[in-house]
């Protein structure tokens, strides 16, 4: 389980004393429960890659605080990141090595043995179906298959909590159905607490058990698709969406 509670956290883009402060995130809350895809959607500045880096303890809160299984990242980042398996993108692999060998350097970087990594491996590769790309370099992989490698690597070390920031970007249609079908896998055959962010609508509703609408760096909404709806007063998702992130601006007449 992950637990967001009044997260803050404020940037000085510029430079010099005249450079004004601004306000990534201002009062994030959200609780994200295992077993189940929570979806933080909102527009590009909403706040939502901001929320995973403070989660991935890739930089700290001003106020507030993180909970992965109880524990606070801020204050225990390597026994909080234990628990969790974080993909920001796809890039970032080793082009000389192979799938596998990029999956097991990450596993021994997490304590694991050699043979319980390369163990790992082969059964990442049979959820994710990419057998056939284990024993290739990485380099010339297609960003899919890049995705899937990057995914794996992630979860070497068998984390019950999984933080993906906009993972479809850049995939095309294919990639994009294989990779929702790894999430469902992962949510209904191992109960993962899955965490991803996206301001892709159609996304969060094949895909999402639970969404948290974030606008202007905080959370404004927070429940099922439907509940949403509801609450929004339509049962056309964007126009949900619109509702509440801009509090009707731009809504349909």
């Amino acid at each position: 389980m992950i637990e967001v509670v009044g997260l803050a956290k404020a940037f000085r883009p510029g430079r010099g004393r005249a450079a004004s402060w601004v306000r990534a995130v201002d009062g994030v809350d959200f609780v994200a429960a295992d077993g189940r895809i929570t979806g933080l959607l909102g527009p590009n500045g909403a706040g939502k890659t901001t929320t995973l880096r403070i989660a991935a303890a890739l930089i700290e809160p001003d106020a507030g605080q993180v909970l992965v299984d109880g524990i606070e990242v801020a204050r225990q980042p390597r026994a909080a990141l234990a628990r969790m398996g974080v993909l920001s993108d796809a890039r970032g692999l080793y082009p000389r090595l192979t799938a596998r060998e990029n999956i097991v350097y990450y596993g021994r970087l997490h304590g694991m043995s050699a043979p319980a990594a390369n163990a790992r491996a082969e059964a990442l590769a049979r959820v994710l179906e990419m057998a056939a790309l284990l024993d290739r370099r990485t380099e010339g992989f297609s960003q899919g298959e890049r995705m899937k490698t990057a995914l794996a690597r992630a979860l070497v070390h068998d984390p019950p909590n999984i933080v993906l920031d906009e993972p479809t970007n850049g995939l095309d249609v294919l990639a994009t159905r294989a990779l929702r079908e790894a999430l469902r896998r992962l949510r209904d055959e191992q109960g993962k607490c899955i965490v991803f962010s996206t301001h892709i609508m159609q996304e969060v509703e094949r895909l999402c058990d639970h969404v948290v609408v974030m606008a202007r760096g905080r959370t404004v909404a927070a429940g099922t698709v439907a509940a949403l709806g509801t609450l929004a007063g339509t049962a056309d998702f964007e126009e949900a969406f619109v509702r509440l992130a801009y509090g009707g601006a731009g809504a349909a007449p």
